[in-house]
Parts: C-alpha cells; sequence; structure tokens
C-alpha cells in the first residue's frame, strides 16, 4: 500500500467515478481500476461494488476512505510540519473565494507576509465545494469560503463575516423596490453552483418573483460592471471587506427576512500548520474589524 494508492482511492470517492478521477490523477482509467485493485489486495477488503455499472464504495470502503483523508493530510504535511515552524517558515497554500481576491484576501496576507517574511504563500481561488474538497485532499493548508449547508468530515469553519445580500442596480434607476426591478429588468445572475448563488436563487424563488435572466457570471467585479452599464440588476453579498476600486452602483436592501453569506476560514483538523493558520486568522479578522469600523 502506498500513499499513491490512497490519494487515487479518495479522487474516486471525491469525484464518483473511475474516469474523472484518472482525470484528477493525471492518470488512465485503467491504471485506476487496477491501482484499486491493487489496494484491495494489499488490505484485503473488497472497496469497492462492482455489480453496478458504476462501482460504488462498499461501506468498508467508505470507512478506509476516512482513514485514508487523515493520512493523506498528515503525509502531504509532514515535511512542512518539521522544518517550517508549523507553516511559518515555509509555504502556506491557501484557498480564497474570488469574491475575497480584491478586498480581504489581499489586505490579510498583506499583514501576514509584514509580521512573517520567511512565508511563502500560494493562493488558488474556487467556489467553496472544489475548496473543501481540496482541504480534504491536502492539496490546500486553508480556505476563505462560504459556510457550506454541511461541512465536510475532518473539517472545521471559523466564522468571519456576515454579508448580507443587496440588490444593485444602474446608478441611473428611480426605482427602489427590490421585487420591481427583478420582475422588470434584465437579470444577471451569479454563478448558481456557489453557495452564495444558491441562497440568492433560493430567496428569489420564495418571493415568487420570474426573473428574466440574461447572463450568469461568477465575477462580482465582472457583475458589477455590467450592472454599472444599465444592463440589467444583480443580487450580491454585501462584501464585508470592500475593493479598492469599484464601478458605482445603486444599492438596495432586501428587507428584513434578506440571507446573508457566512464566509469564515475553513481547515483540516488536526491542523499540522496550526500556528500559520492561527496567524491567518488574525490577519483576516483584523481586516475585517477595521472595515467594521471604517
Amino acid at each position: 500500500m502506498t500513499i499513491r494508492l490512497l490519494k487515487t482511492l479518495v479522487a474516486v470517492a471525491d469525484t464518483k467515478t473511475f474516469s474523472a478521477a484518472a482525470e484528477a490523477v493525471h492518470v488512465t482509467h485503467a491504471a485506476v481500476s487496477q491501482q484499486m485493485r491493487t489496494l484491495e489486495d494489499d488490505l484485503g477488503l473488497a472497496l469497492f461494488d462492482r455489480s453496478k455499472r458504476t462501482p460504488t464504495l462498499t461501506p468498508a470502503g467508505q470507512q478506509v476512505v476516512e482513514r485514508a483523508r487523515r493520512l493523506i493530510v498528515d503525509y502531504d504535511g509532514l515535511v512542512d510540519a518539521v522544518l517550517s515552524d508549523d507553516g511559518l517558515n515555509g509555504t502556506f497554500k491557501l484557498g480564497a473565494l474570488r469574491t475575497t481576491l480584491t478586498g480581504l484576501t489581499p489586505q490579510a496576507m498583506a499583514i501576514l507576509k509584514a509580521r512573517f517574511p520567511e512565508v511563502g504563500l500560494h493562493i488558488r481561488t474556487g467556489l467553496t465545494s472544489a475548496l473543501l474538497a481540496d482541504l480534504q485532499r491536502g492539496d490546500l493548508d486553508a480556505a476563505i469560503t462560504s459556510k457550506p449547508h454541511l461541512l465536510p468530515t475532518g473539517l472545521t469553519f471559523h466564522e468571519l463575516a456576515h454579508e448580507p445580500l443587496e440588490l444593485i442596480a444602474s446608478p441611473d434607476e428611480h426605482h427602489d423596490d427590490p421585487l420591481l426591478l427583478l420582475a422588470s429588468r434584465p437579470y444577471i445572475r451569479f454563478n448558481r453552483n456557489a453557495v452564495v448563488g444558491t441562497l440568492i436563487d433560493n430567496w428569489i424563488i420564495e418571493q415568487g418573483v420570474e426573473v428574466r435572466e440574461t447572463m450568469e457570471l461568477d465575477s462580482p467585479e465582472a457583475i458589477t460592471s455590467m450592472v454599472h452599464a444599465n444592463l440589467g440588476v444583480s443580487i450580491l453579498p454585501r462584501l464585508a471587506v470592500s475593493p479598492a476600486e469599484a464601478a458605482p452602483v445603486k444599492r438596495i436592501r432586501l428587507g428584513a427576512d434578506a440571507p446573508e453569506r457566512i464566509v469564515g476560514l475553513a481547515h483540516a483538523v488536526p491542523a499540522l500548520k496550526s500556528k500559520a493558520i492561527h496567524e491567518v486568522l488574525s490577519a483576516l479578522r483584523h481586516v475585517i474589524g477595521n472595515a467594521d469600523d471604517a
């Protein structure tokens, strides 16, 4: 049994198929199948039920996957844990939502680098679901994400900010009723695969409003620019830390029942780079605290 076989097993569990796992670990479908049979032979366990067209994990396989996740995290962090003082002298791999890249993330990382110039930063962007999967695989040390509906096994989440959703419209818009604007103006949708995209869609459905969708984007900056150009209206979270520069738009509150996105820092437990994670959390909280006071 090798760590490579365990990583392939976890990839199969995450992607649900051998073909998708093959792409994730950069081997052929046949190689994934052979690796899984080798792992089953090594363990003396049937990890997959192959009676179906798409092999599924057996109960024993599911238990092995959860143990494998922890082993992979320990393995990938072994050198850093020994040589980098819990990540404060090595490379810290941070995942971040795209919505934080022009405000919260750069300001917090500037504070971190000022305090610990030896820290090397590797920042990867993505949606919450993808970032959490990367954390489970040990590909990231921590990630700034939205709070998911269900936190994956082996991870913890520290709440940082509550960002209420609000409607944005062109500065020239005269109406202030969000429901009227949604029903009568072209609608620019935030990526429906994002946690916040689901929050927005659910709220619109609950209001019984039929929107006329014209585009779907995953960049708040792009959406804001489209709205500024009077190409439609949209709903976005009111960011806890605003970008340094943004196209001016009219912002309209959705009311007392408006949902909010909860932003926080997620990481695996136990955390091998606990000191670095503590410092990242401290920097994020400092930036958000200053934004609240502004």
